[in-house]
C-alpha cells in the first residue's frame, strides 16, 4: 500500500500520459524537452526508457539481464536513490555511462572497485561504471538493475525525439514546486500539445498528469504492471476476520469455563476485592497471554517469512518486519485483542455473586450460552464465505489456465531473433533437428501483443478510430497455433510496402464493423495506420491478452522484416535435449549473442500472477480460518458434555443409544452452521461477483460452489463434534450420575 511513497517528492511527483485511443504510460520522447521549455516553473522533468533483455558482457563472461532502463540526468532529482559510490548530479550526465545496482555491481566485479570498469551491452554500447546505488526496494514503479544515462541512445532514437505519436516505451516524470495547482497545469496540457504538434493532434489527444502515488493501482493503462487495491483490502479484511474468529475462541472457552473460577472469585470477593479489581486481574492475565502469543508470533514469522515470500512468490523481506510502524501495529493490535476477547468475560467472571459461588451454584446463565452459540455462528459465517471465496477463484484460475484460448499453446517455446538476415538458415536447421515438429515466423507469439496501430471505416460507420492489434506473420503462423480461418485466404509473404495491404482480421474487428458474417467481410476496404488495406480473410478470436481484457481488434499481415521471434513445438519426448539442440544452433547463427526462450504455457500462467497470489493466499486463509472455527467447536462440545455430563448418564440409563446422544449434542451446532450457510450464500456471491467483475471473461456462480461450501462446512463440523459426542456416548453412565 505504500508503493513510491518512500521517495521524499512523491506528493509533487506525477507521469505524463497519453490518453488518444487508449490510456498509455508511454508519451513521445520529443514531451520532455518540450515541457521544459514551455513550463520553465516546474521543477524537475525526467525522462525514463525501461527495457527487458539485456545481453552484457564483462571481460569474456557474459550475462543475460530482465531489467534496465535509460534515465536522464535529471532522474536522481526525481527519485530518491541511495548512492553509494559516484555522484548523483554526474553519473548521467555524459553518453556512454551507466549506474549499478548494489547486487549487480557485486554479481559482476566480486570485491573490486566498480567505479571506471566497463561493460559491454548487446554487443552494441561500451558503458563506464560511474555509480552505485543501493538495490531498489520492492515497492517501486520503477525497476531496474541498471540504470544507463539517456545521453547514450539519445542520437539513435531518431523521429522518436520529434512526432508526438512516434512512441519508444519512454516515460516522462514531472515535479511541481510546492504548493503548485496540478489543476492549473493540466488545463494547459491541450493548448501545449496544440503549440507543438498542431490543432488535429491536440483535438484527438490528451496527455493526463498521473500522480506517482496512482501508478501501482491504476488499472486503465495498457503494458503496465498494476495491482488491484480492492485485492489488498480484501486480504486485509480476511487477516482481520481471522483475528476475530481466534478472539472469538477465546471469549468463547473463557466464558464457559468460568464457573470452574467462579469459587476463587467469590473468596476473593469475601475478603475484600471489588469488581474494578477483578476486572484488572482478569483483563490482565489476557494481556499476558495476548503479548506472549504477539511475541511468539513475531519470531514464527521472522523465520517463516522466507520460505513463505518464496512460496507465494511475494517481493517481501525480514528487513520490511524491521520498521517502527510495524511495531506499533503490532502493539496496537494486542491492546484491541485484549478488550476484545478479554473485556467480556472479564465482566462475566466478575459478576459471579460470593454467597452463591462459594455455595457451588455458580452455573451459567441462558444469555451466556446464547452468546457463545452466536459466537459459533459468526466463526462458521466467516468460514463459510472464504470457503466459497476459495472456490471460486480456484474455478476462475482453472478458466484462466485451461478454457480455449482460440490457439494451441502446448510444447510452444519462442526465440527470439537477433539477425533477419539469417532467417532462413535458422529455419532449415531447426527443422532439421528431431525434436522440433514444427515452426513460425512472427512478430510475436498469439499471448504477446506490443504492436499498436489504429483502424476506421467511415463507410461502416466507424469514424472514430479504434485501438488495434497489430500482428507480423508468416503463411505457416494460423496452422501452427491451429487458428481457424473462418473465411478467404491465409496471409502471403509479402516482399514489399505495396502489399502490406492486404490483411487477415479477426472475428472482433468485422463485429465492430457490424458485419455478422466472415464471409460479407471478404474485399472489404478499411483505413489502417493511415492506410487504406484490403481484408483478404477472417479468423477465429484468439486470447492476446490476459482475461482481465476484452479481446481487441486484430490485424494480420505477412511481412518478413516485422519478424522478431521464432516459435518451435517441441515433441514431448526427450524436450530438453531438443532445447539444448536448439542452442547450439541458435549460438553457431548468433556468436555474440545469449540463447534465451520462454514456453508459450508459462507465458500465459504469468499473466495471471496476481490471481495466482490471491489464491495462494486464500487457501491459506481458509485453512486457518477453518482450523481456528473448529478448535472452538471441539472446546465447546467437549463444554458442553461436561455441563450435561449427568443428563447423558441418565438418558443412558432410561434407554438412550448412542446415536441418540450424540444427536443430542451435535444437532444445535449443525442448525447453526446451516443459519451461518443461508446467511453466507447472499453476501459471498456479493463479495465474488463484485471480484469477478474485474474480468472480461469469467465464469458463472452456480448453485453447486455454495453446495459444496456448505457441505464442506457440515462435514467439518461433524468430525469436530464426532470425538466428543462418541466420548460421551460411550462413558459409563453410573459414574456421571453418582455423587461427588
Amino acid at each position: 500500500m505504500t508503493y513510491d511513497l518512500h521517495h521524499h517528492k512523491a506528493e509533487r511527483t506525477y507521469r505524463v500520459t497519453l490518453h488518444a485511443l487508449d490510456y498509455n504510460p508511454s508519451v513521445s520522447l520529443a514531451v520532455a524537452p518540450a515541457m521544459r521549455t514551455s513550463f520553465p516553473e516546474l521543477e524537475t522533468v525526467a525522462q525514463y526508457l525501461p527495457r527487458t533483455d539485456a545481453f552484457v558482457k564483462v571481460g569474456e563472461t557474459r550475462y543475460k539481464e530482465k531489467e534496465f532502463a535509460y534515465g536522464d540526468q535529471y532522474m536522481p532529482e526525481v527519485f530518491d536513490y541511495v548512492w553509494l559510490r559516484g555522484s548523483a548530479k554526474t553519473a548521467l550526465s555524459e553518453p556512454n555511462t551507466v549506474v549499478l545496482t548494489e547486487s549487480l555491481a557485486r554479481k559482476y566485479f566480486g570485491t573490486q572497485d566498480p567505479m571506471g570498469q566497463v561493460l559491454r551491452l548487446n554487443n552494441h554500447f561500451d558503458l563506464k561504471v560511474t555509480g552505485v546505488i543501493k538495490d531498489l526496494p520492492s515497492n517501486t514503479s520503477q525497476v531496474f538493475r541498471f540504470l544507463i544515462s539517456f545521453a547514450t541512445i539519445q542520437k539513435e532514437m531518431g523521429r522518436a525525439m520529434e512526432e508526438f505519436y512516434a512512441i519508444a516505451g519512454g516515460e516522462t516524470f514531472i515535479v511541481t514546486p510546492p504548493g503548485f495547482d496540478i489543476s492549473k497545469l493540466q488545463s494547459r496540457m491541450k493548448p501545449f500539445v496544440k503549440d507543438h504538434w498542431g490543432a488535429e493532434i491536440a483535438a484527438g489527444a490528451e496527455l493526463p498528469l498521473q500522480p506517482l502515488k496512482d501508478i501501482h493501482f491504476d488499472q486503465r493503462y495498457i503494458q503496465s504492471t498494476t495491482a488491484s487495491r480492492q485485492t489488498y483490502m480484501a486480504l486485509i479484511a480476511i487477516a482481520v476476520f481471522i483475528i476475530v474468529t481466534a478472539c472469538i475462541n477465546f471469549i468463547n472457552l473463557a466464558t464457559a469455563q468460568a464457573v470452574k473460577r467462579a469459587k476463587e472469585t467469590g473468596v476473593r470477593k469475601v475478603l475484600g476485592a471489588n469488581r474494578a479489581q477483578l476486572i484488572r486481574q482478569f483483563l490482565g492475565e489476557t494481556a499476558i497471554l495476548v503479548f506472549a502469543t504477539i511475541f511468539a508470533g513475531l519470531i514464527a514469522a521472522y523465520l517463516a517469512l522466507p520460505p513463505v515470500a518464496t512460496a507465494m512468490d511475494v517481493n517481501i523481506g525480514i528487513q520490511q518486519l524491521n520498521q517502527p510502524i510495524v511495531y506499533l501495529l503490532l502493539l496496537a493490535l494486542g491492546v484491541v485483542i485484549v478488550l476484545l476477547a478479554g473485556l467480556y468475560p472479564a465482566f462475566v467472571q466478575s459478576s459471579f455473586q460470593p454467597a452463591l459461588t462459594m455455595k457451588g451454584a455458580g452455573k451459567q446463565s441462558s444469555g451466556g450460552l446464547s452468546l457463545r452459540k452466536s459466537l459459533v455462528f459468526v466463526q462458521f459465517l466467516v468460514s463459510q464465505v472464504l470457503i466459497v471465496g476459495t472456490l471460486v477463484v480456484a474455478k476462475q484460475m482453472d478458466f484462466f489456465k485451461n478454457q480455449d484460448l482460440g490457439f494451441d499453446k502446448e510444447a510452444v517455446v519462442t526465440i527470439p531473433l537477433m539477425n533477419r538476415e539469417t532467417q532462413q538458415v535458422l529455419a532449415q536447421q531447426l527443422k532439421a533437428i528431431r525434436g522440433v515438429k514444427e515452426i513460425s515466423f512472427s512478430s510475436a507469439a498469439p499471448s504477446y501483443n506490443n504492436n499498436f496501430a489504429p483502424f476506421s471505416c467511415p463507410e461502416k460507420g466507424v469514424s472514430k478510430e479504434d485501438v488495434t492489434e497489430v500482428r507480423f506473420i508468416d503463411d505457416h503462423y494460423l496452422q501452427f497455433f491451429n487458428i481457424k480461418l473462418l473465411a478467404g485466404t491465409n496471409v502471403s509473404s509479402l516482399k514489399d510496402k505495396d502489399s502490406l495491404r492486404q490483411v487477415v482480421v479477426n472475428e472482433t474487428l468485422i463485429h465492430k464493423l457490424g458485419i455478422k458474417t466472415p464471409e460479407e467481410a471478404i474485399g472489404m476496404n478499411i483505413q489502417f495506420a493511415g492506410d487504406k488495406v484490403t481484408i483478404n480473410g477472417v479468423v477465429q478470436d484468439f486470447q492476446s491478452e490476459s482475461k482481465h481484457k476484452e479481446r481487441r481488434s486484430c490485424v494480420l499481415i505477412g511481412f518478413p522484416r516485422g519478424f522478431n521471434v521464432v516459435s518451435a513445438r517441441l515433441y514431448p519426448k526427450g524436450m530438453h535435449a531438443t532445447l539444448t539442440q536448439i542452442e547450439k544452433t541458435w549460438s553457431v547463427l548468433y556468436p555474440d549473442g545469449m540463447f534465451d526462450y520462454e514456453f508459450l504455457d508459462d507465458h500465459i500462467a504469468a499473466l495471471y500472477k496476481q490471481e495466482q497470489k490471491v489464491f495462494n493466499a486464500y487457501q491459506i486463509f481458509s485453512i486457518l480460518a477453518i482450523i481456528i472455527g473448529c478448535l472452538g467447536l471441539y472446546g465447546l462440545v467437549a463444554f458442553a458434555a461436561v455441563q450435561r455430563n449427568k443428563e447423558v448418564g441418565i438418558r443412558k440409563i432410561l434407554g438412550a443409544s448412542g446415536t441418540d446422544i450424540v444427536t443430542l449434542l451435535g444437532k444445535e451446532f449443525i442448525i447453526l452452521i446451516a443459519v451461518a450457510f443461508l446467511v453466507a450464500t447472499p453476501f459471498s456471491y456479493f463479495l465474488m461477483h463484485n471480484w469477478l467483475g474485474n474480468f472480461a471473461y469469467h465464469i458463472s456462480l452456480q448453485p453447486g460452489i455454495f453446495f459444496i461450501a456448505l457441505s464442506c462446512s457440515v462435514a467439518i463440523a461433524a468430525l469436530t463434534i464426532a470425538h466428543q459426542s462418541l466420548k460421551a456416548a460411550v462413558a459409563n453412565p453410573l459414574k456421571s450420575i453418582k455423587t461427588e
